[in-house]
């Protein structure tokens, strides 16, 4: 995923910054504890798609 993309992006509900994990690929919003999944390059940034990331994960 292009750098410059995940400099852009911001998380859909606090509007912060997004980080991504380099083990699997997701983009993950710290401040909400959410991994939001990039499928085929396409970062899905819906909410309801996104996974809670547990709190020993920091």
């Amino acid at each position: 995923m292009d750098p410059q993309l995940i400099d852009i992006l911001v998380c859909p509900i606090c509007k912060g910054p997004l980080e991504k994990r380099p083990t699997d690929g997701f983009l993950m919003c710290k401040a909400d504890k959410l991994a939001f999944p990039v499928r085929d390059g396409i970062p899905i940034m819906l909410v309801e798609q996104a996974e809670t990331i547990s709190t020993t994960n920091n």
